[in-house]
């Protein structure tokens, strides 16, 4: 099973200075990580660039998929739709602000 919290965490430690995450406020290092698409995705609309390993990732996710589309007011059967690359990110973006926060606790 794919673990979306522990995945961006490392990829927030391997893509970000240490010194510049505890230095940078909580909301300033979330609107800059919200598109970067080493950490989320979203700037791109894929993380993987690749529909078979996003696919891979939320197969045992269904259920952090969906409350991450609740979260965000979408439609689950709207989201399968649009494919799995969208999902993918939709999740990441919805654990962000936990990972960042558990990072910077971890510093």
């Amino acid at each position: 099973m794919y673990d979306y919290l522990k995945n961006i965490k490392e990829d927030i430690k391997n893509c970000y200075d240490e010194e510049y995450l505890k230095e940078t406020d909580e909301q300033a290092l979330y609107d800059e990580m919200w598109i970067d698409d080493s950490i989320t995705g979203n700037g791109s609309g894929s993380y993987t660039f690749s529909e078979f390993q996003a696919e891979e990732n939320i197969s045992h996710n269904l259920d952090l998929l969906r409350e991450a589309i609740e979260y965000f007011g979408g439609d689950f059967e709207a989201a399968l739709k649009r494919g799995a690359e969208y999902c993918d990110v939709t999740i990441r973006c919805y654990l962000l602000g936990q990972a960042i926060s558990e990072v910077k606790n971890e510093l």
